[in-house]
């Protein structure tokens, strides 16, 4: 690179911030030409010591693969970079550095092995990550999406995707490279990416693992996003090199990027260099495979706060002579990929699915061979309803919900069943549905904690576990919302049989009978059920709570008979009563202690508000009882499993 005339004219110290806005707007617009220059390996504003100065100038600085004598320019293809530019009437010096770059993803093999390449059951900011192609990076946040409001995973575009990989690659943690299970360490899928001015970056969704919103080793969460400025400390927490400090040494930097399989691109961002107060023990910022990282602001006193300034992106190159760091500005991050700082959502917990990787479709009206109609509902009971984007079908994996805001459970729940295809999962926690307004009518532990009460799935959890791995873990993990919940008694929800039952209770016995004795085609069934809202349900009061207990709880159950080909529809209505009456009325009231009992459609239609549609009606099994005299309503006690569906 040739030497360089001085400056007809230096500016002050005090140049005001018109100037480096006038910077920062000139090299937006010039990096692109400049980085033609093959030589050129980035650009952007730093300080420079300029003799005869009063201190450090601010400057365009150029970094460059090779410098060189005017003589051998030509050989390099490159040409002069001039001492001075003028922006907005003021002569800026240049400053050159020999200096490139690379991508921190990880390139060969690194003995330690540490928890931040290991499996994680909770998943932290700074452990390792990648797709079944890259070999590992680094998690740098957990983020929102603007839209769904799902939990996002944040990283690089060379991180989640990289050349090999396409929107929807599965994404793994740890990274292949840190261990090479892919198949068992699957979190996810590449939902977004961006590589270009705006940043390397890319967000999956997240499958499969609790969540946690700390920074590990740095014990803070991202609550802010701000923009970096010269001088600015900063640290970070890293796959390989863990936590590190740095300071901001270069602003708008425009950098030329190779990632190989004639992949290029010119990514934005500011560039980080050693902190003299608190250099890196081994002297580097950053190693292969810290890729992702996100780079945090450190206030006055040293401590670290929440505002991500920064994703980190690359690092010098071996042989470089001075240590620097790559990061993209994180507003242009989450700007370019549609999501934002989590702020006080729920998080995702063992066994979650995120939205995005599997559809919550809701209750399938086609499911079975002919098409069953969506409950619709008198008027005093649709006004009731509880609607997310004004609409009252609350709609999850399997199953939908209608929400009665005065009862703060479900009135009504429609699901698919798929015996073909069930899994076997584990429990998860039970967790309130917080998207729109919903959370403020579902109960939570105030109402269930210390009494009889329990906790009763109106869709089985075992109906919902079928389909895909990921299907069945969404349904399993979309069935503890407290939308899908009423307080039942403990003893009508759990038997405590479970050779007999599974699922321990007689709740799901219908379901079991259905599978273990009956012949549906297909092993698909379609079930709507919820409580039945009488004028006799009592009131139940803990902890300042207020709830009405169902006296009685009711199903419809509908399927194709593969023993006689006829397409069928049975209504059930089941009481809890002479359960929950110990809790609400004095000791000694007798009361008729029913089951099951079979029940016509137009009866339970008058019974709950609900109106279920021609097609169910036209389907409905018949069934012989005694003669009633009116409008009596028709209703069959029965006596045993035997007499479900016959």
């Amino acid at each position: 690179m040739p030497a360089k005339t001085p400056p007809a004219k230096t500016p002050s110290r005090r140049t005001d911030d018109a100037l480096l806005r006038a910077m920062r707007s000139y090299v937006r617009a010039k990096s692109p030409e400049l980085l033609e220059d093959p030589n050129i390996t980035s650009v952007g504003i730093g300080h420079k010591m300029v003799p005869g100065a009063a201190g450090p100038q601010l400057a365009i600085q150029f970094t460059v693969a090779r410098k060189a004598s005017p003589e051998a320019l030509e050989t390099l293809g490159t040409v002069r970079i001039p001492a001075t530019i003028e922006i907005a009437g003021v002569q800026v010096p240049t400053d050159v550095v020999e200096r490139t770059y690379k991508p921190s993803y990880i390139e060969v093999q690194l003995q330690a092995k540490d928890p931040r390449k290991a499996r994680a059951d909770v998943m932290a900011a700074g452990m390792s990550v990648g797709n079944v192609f890259t070999t590992a990076g680094t998690i740098g946040a957990f983020v929102r999406d603007r839209e769904t409001r799902a939990v996002l995973l944040l990283s690089n575009w060379h991180v989640l995707q990289g050349p090999q990989g396409y929107i929807g690659v599965d994404v793994v943690q740890p990274g292949r490279h840190d261990d090479n299970r892919v198949e068992f360490n699957k979190i996810g899928r590449l939902l977004r990416s961006h590589l270009g001015p705006a940043g390397d970056c890319a967000v999956a969704t997240v499958a499969g693992r609790a969540v946690s919103d700390e920074v590990l080793g740095l014990g803070v969460r991202v609550t802010a996003i701000g923009d970096p400025e010269l001088g600015d400390a900063v640290i970070k927490s890293g796959r390989t090199t863990g936590v590190t400090q740095g300071t901001v040494v270069r602003i708008e930097v425009n950098t030329k990027m190779d990632y190989g399989a004639g992949i290029s691109a010119v990514v934005g961002g500011f560039e980080v260099g050693v902190d003299s107060a608190a250099p890196p023990a081994d002297g580097e910022i950053s190693r292969g495979g810290d890729s992702g990282a996100s780079w945090f602001a450190v206030d006055a006193q040293g401590r670290t706060t929440g505002v991500m300034l920064g994703l980190h992106y690359a690092g010098d190159a071996e042989g470089t002579d001075a240590e620097f760091a790559l990061a993209c500005y994180a507003k242009s991050v989450m700007t370019a990929l549609e999501v934002e700082p989590l702020g006080d959502m729920e998080l995702p917990e063992a066994g979650t699915l995120a939205d995005g990787l599997v559809p919550r479709d809701g209750f399938d009206r086609r499911f079975l061979d002919f098409a069953i109609d969506a409950p619709k509902f008198i008027k005093g009971r649709q006004a009731d309803l509880a609607t997310l984007d004004d609409d009252a079908e609350l709609r999850y994996c399997h199953f939908s919900v209608w929400l009665s805001r005065a009862r703060r459970y479900p009135l009504c729940v429609a699901w698919n069943i798929d015996g073909s295809q069930f899994k076997r999962l584990k429990r998860t926690g039970f967790r309130t549905d917080r998207r729109g307004g919903l959370a403020a009518f579902q109960f939570d532990d105030k109402l269930y904690g210390n009494n009889p009460l329990d906790k009763g799935h109106i869709a089985r959890r075992a109906d919902l576990c079928w389909g895909s791995m990921e299907e069945a873990r969404q349904g399993n993990y979309d069935s503890f919302y407290y939308t899908n919940i009423v307080p039942q008694h403990e003893a009508f929800n759990q038997s405590g049989n479970v050779d007999d039952d599974p699922e321990g209770g007689v709740w799901g016995r219908l379901e079991n009978t259905l599978f273990d004795a009956e012949s549906p085609h297909q092993l698909r069934v379609s079930v709507m059920a919820g409580p039945v809202f009488g004028p006799e349900d009592r009131k139940f009061v803990q902890n300042g709570v207020e709830c009405f207990l169902p006296n009685e709880f009711w199903k419809l159950v509908a399927y194709r008979d593969d023993a006689d080909g006829k397409e069928k529809v049975f209504a059930f209505l089941l009481t809890q009563k002479h359960l929950v009456e110990p809790l609400t009325v004095p000791e000694g009231l007798q009361l008729e202690p029913w089951l099951w009992a079979r029940v016509k459609l137009r009866d339970l239609e008058a019974r709950t508000g609900i109106r279920f549609g021609a097609a169910m009606r036209r389907r409905e099994s018949p069934f012989a009882v005694p003669e009633t005299l009116g409008d009596a309503p028709v209703i069959k006690i029965l006596s045993s499993p035997a007499e479900y569906f016959a």
